[in-house]
Formats: structure tokens, C-alpha cells, sequence
């Protein structure tokens, strides 16, 4: 099925408000970090421990990126390196309690954000806005 020219004005239109959105919520996460630093201590919380290789693969980008972005967050305390014991070459690295805390402390705050600009809403727009999220996760997997 072709996309027709609603489509591709929907999708420019939904585009703009995930981007926006997603800049918003970064700016309320209070953690300091930038969205790279970000985006890979999630991504070691939620899949971790990874060689630095697999954060790499995981996040996109290449392997020399990633290596300063894990030794940020190592200098940081919000990761720990230790050797992979399935090859020595290589380590693991997983998310310290303050890495945790900073992530749970950064989700109550874009949650608080959110939550409070919904209360604004009707029953009718909090559904359709609950509707819109499942359908978004469904078009992302």
C-alpha cells in the first residue's frame, strides 16, 4: 500500500510532536546529562551488564563513541567496568545504585511533568492520548 499525502502529513505532524515532546521531558529530567549519556545508562539499566560493544550496537553508534561515553559515566559513578569473564579482552558494564537513582529520580520528575499538564484534560482527551501511546509503541516495534 502506497503512503498517500494525509499520511505523509500525518507522519510529519506526529514526528514534530514526538520530537517535541521528547525535548521537553529531557529538559525536566533534571539529571544534568546530555541525551547521549542518557540514552546509554538507560539502555545499560534495561539491558545490562553489555560489553562495550553490545552499548554500541545497542545505541547506534560506533565503538570509539561509545567508549568515551561509558568511561563519562564510569567517572561519573553512575557505571562500573568489570572483566567480562567470557572473554578477557573485553568488560562488562553495568548501572551503580546512583546510576538507578539518577534514572528512578529522573522518571518521578518527567512523570510529575506529565501528569500534571494531563490533569488539564478531560476523561475524553486522557483517553484518546492513552489510545495514541498504545499505537505508537505498536508502530515502533
Amino acid at each position: 500500500m502506497r503512503s498517500t499525502s494525509a499520511d505523509v502529513q500525518l507522519a510529519s505532524h506526529l514526528r514534530v510532536a514526538v520530537a517535541r515532546t521528547a525535548r521537553r521531558l529531557r529538559q525536566e529530567s533534571g539529571t544534568g546529562l546530555s541525551p547521549s549519556l542518557t540514552a546509554a545508562l538507560a539502555t545499560v539499566e534495561r539491558h545490562g551488564p553489555l560489553t562495550p560493544s553490545e552499548l554500541a550496537a545497542r545505541e547506534r553508534v560506533r565503538r570509539p563513541s561509545i567508549t568515551r561515553i561509558a568511561a563519562r559515566l564510569e567517572e561519573l559513578g553512575l557505571v562500573a567496568r568489570a572483566a567480562d569473564p567470557g572473554d578477557r579482552r573485553s568488560s562488562l558494564i553495568s548501572v551503580t545504585p546512583a546510576g538507578r537513582e539518577l534514572l528512578a529520580a529522573s522518571a518521578t520528575r518527567k512523570d510529575a511533568f506529565l501528569s500534571q499538564r494531563l490533569e488539564a484534560l478531560g476523561l475524553e482527551d486522557r483517553a484518546t492520548l492513552e489510545r495514541a501511546a498504545e499505537l505508537l509503541e505498536g508502530l515502533l516495534e
